[in-house]
């Protein structure tokens, strides 16, 4: 367990541009703190010991924010940014290197027993407000841009946004925050500018026809 927090605090001291102190993620890092009790409820989980497992991940919720079900499988190094909200379903997978910012859902569609949750692979980010939903894959290095709602999987390395999620296009920059790339064009900011271009040719066409 000390290894994997010091492993654990490397990677949050490496990815979070707030370049935080040891003694801060140690003792102030909510993500942190979800990984650890997760690995205490996921033991006690795989032990057949479920209703001590469920215990500890909802001791884990109330001090974090963060719900983990004991089910689920986290890999290494995984960066909880912020936290509060995030909910990963019992079926879920979560690989290495892995980011997810706050109030990301990693969510079932199904009522039916069996897999019904998402496997996010190796260095993949989520967006926050993200919701990523059925047995899904997101692929290695893959984004899901944040309020984005995933019911498809993710090719490797590529970036989604929107409702539902799709391709922001080829080439995207995968390095802004939040599952964001860079470049992204606001469709909404687009068209009120359209609108506004619109307005001003209109008024413009009736001034001249008025009389002078």
């Amino acid at each position: 367990m000390s290894l994997e927090i010091v492993e654990l605090g490397r990677s949050i001291r490496e990815r979070d541009p707030a370049r935080p102190s040891w003694p801060e993620v140690i003792f102030s890092y909510p993500g942190l703190h979800a990984v650890l009790w997760h690995r205490v409820a996921h033991r006690l989980w795989s032990w057949g010991l479920r209703g001590w497992g469920r215990f500890f991940s909802h001791l884990g919720r109330m001090l974090t924010g963060i719900e983990i079900h004991p089910g689920a499988r986290i890999g290494r190094r995984l960066f909880i940014d912020h936290g509060m909200g995030v909910v990963i379903g019992e079926t879920a997978t979560v690989g290495d290197d892995v980011t997810i910012y706050h109030g990301v859902t990693l969510g079932g569609l199904s009522l039916k027993p069996g897999k019904r949750h998402p496997d996010v692979l190796d260095g993949a980010v989520i967006g926050a407000g993200a919701q990523v939903l059925g047995p899904i894959t997101v692929g290695r290095g893959a984004r899901v841009g944040a309020n984005a709602v995933a019911v498809a999987s993710v090719p490797d390395g590529v970036t989604v946004t929107g409702i539902p999620a799709r391709p922001s296009g080829p080439g995207a920059p995968r390095t802004a925050g939040y599952g964001l790339p860079a470049t992204l064009v606001d469709p909404v900011g687009e068209r009120l500018a359209a609108l506004e271009a619109e307005t001003r040719a209109l008024r413009e066409a009736l001034s001249a026809r008025r009389p002078g």
